[in-house]
């Protein structure tokens, strides 16, 4: 006999099947007791009449690894509408001990640090499972809303001989003797590829040496990378990551309506946010005038947005665009990565753009530098010594066309979507200034 998934019992009821799952929750009555079978789709409740089989599984600790056979019958209490009677059981792994958090509550009742020591076992919990079912339909999408518009798939290397950034936030490693570092991103190397591919994505971690504690910053994170050739200006760009957060935003509609469900409240699925064919934009200069009109305060001159400024954007896009996004554009060209590009009709203002989700910055993007001479010019201007990015300079040396791209923070994506107050709260194993296990 095959073994099916619990959230497939359904489909055989009045048929003998066989489940397998951990021992989720064990309620015993006085006439009979009731399992709960835990898989990674979902929950299903053995009724065990047999006195002897109760007492055998009253002496094993929740999460034991337990197969099961018995008879599906319909039942609308249980979960499903489906229950298996007349079972029985093969224990595949025993329990050394219960575990640390109760894992059968509808929500965990532990403080997130506590949650956080024990993640090996806390994921485990159907609305923590739930998180990450959002982050892997949303890779998903990712990937094929690329693919279908004809981008290739990339991996490049996070052992790096130079900052990607030329930050001082970087890991310096011992590699072989020589100093190296964790990448900050990939965005050297799929500049490099667009002169091979001329389209191309990445799905990988990056690495941030950022000494503080926030609820929005983790040091490292997994960035889904976009870089495209032959554009005409950012907005190329723009419009390609609207067409990818369309993608992104089905597939976890079509993958994961599971977890939307889960993740709601009072049996109304998990909301996705509200996403136009065409995000609303706004140049920089445009949103400090907006803001200091609005608040009686003048911020005008301000080298960047502070998180005050992004939420009263993001207010301003949801009541006058009935967008829960918003394209700010033209950042300070001193102020972004020496490879964007100027505008050429303001130079003090780049090509550079962000994208606030709801009031907080999810995405940076932009056209890049794409003639040798300009790398050349900006890199002895800002005190960078070329030689550190010969292999990088060398692609612009042999003829780029103009590009641009951008990154999204997935862990960041995916506490946005659910309201999250701390980015670890959507990260599978959070690395930050204090944590480095489990």
């Amino acid at each position: 006999m095959e073994r099916i998934w619990t959230a497939e019992l359904g489909q055989h009821v009045g048929e003998r099947v066989r489940l397998a799952g951990w021992l989720h929750r064990l309620r015993q009555l006085k006439d009979v007791s009731f399992l709960v079978l835990r898989d990674a789709k979902g929950l299903a409740q053995i009724v065990v009449e047999d006195p002897a089989l109760a007492e055998r599984l009253a002496q094993l600790p929740n999460e034991s690894v337990l197969e099961i056979e018995g008879l599906a019958v319909a039942e609308p209490q249980a979960p499903g509408g489906v229950e298996i009677h007349q079972p029985t059981l093969n224990v595949l792994a025993a329990a050394a001990e219960a575990p640390p958090l109760d894992l059968y509550r509808p929500t965990l009742k532990a403080q997130l640090p506590t949650i956080l020591d024990h993640a090996s076992v806390a994921l485990r919990h159907p609305r923590q499972r739930a998180l990450f079912r959002l982050a892997a339909a949303s890779m998903a999408g990712f990937r094929s809303a690329l693919a279908a518009r004809d981008f290739v798939e990339i991996q490049t290397p996070k052992i790096v001989g130079a900052a990607t950034e030329g930050g001082a936030n970087v890991f310096a490693i011992d590699y072989f003797g020589r100093p190296a570092y964790l990448s900050q991103s990939p965005q050297l190397y799929k500049q490099i590829m667009v002169g091979v591919f001329e389209r191309v994505f990445e799905v990988g971690p990056a690495f941030r040496a950022e000494p503080h504690d926030t609820p929005r910053h983790i040091n490292e994170f997994v960035s889904l990378d976009v870089e495209q050739g032959f554009i005409r200006d950012h907005f190329d760009v723009m419009e390609t990551l609207n067409r990818v957060l369309e993608g992104m935003l089905a597939a976890i509609q079509e993958q994961a309506a599971d977890a939307l469900t889960l993740l709601g409240k009072r049996d109304a699925p998990l909301q996705l946010p509200r996403l136009p064919h065409a995000i609303p934009s706004i140049h920089f200069n445009a949103a400090l005038d907006l803001f200091s009109k609005a608040n009686g305060e003048d911020v005008r001159g301000e080298p960047d947005l502070a998180p005050v400024h992004e939420r009263w954007l993001g207010e301003w896009a949801s009541r006058e665009h009935q967008s829960d996004f918003l394209f700010v554009w033209g950042y300070p060209t001193a102020k972004r990565a020496f490879y964007t590009h100027p505008d050429p009709e303001r130079p003090a203002s780049s090509r550079g753009f962000d994208l606030l989700f709801r009031g907080l910055e999810l995405v940076s993007g932009g056209q890049r530098l794409h003639r040798y001479q300009d790398y050349l010019a900006v890199l002895a201007a800002r005190g960078m010594n070329p030689a550190s990015f010969e292999g990088y300079l060398e692609a612009f040396k042999h003829g780029m066309p103009p590009h641009g791209g951008f990154a999204i923070g997935l862990e960041r994506w995916v506490a946005r979507l659910v309201a999250a107050p701390n980015i670890r709260e959507t990260t599978l194993f959070p690395r930050d200034l204090t944590r480095l296990t489990p």
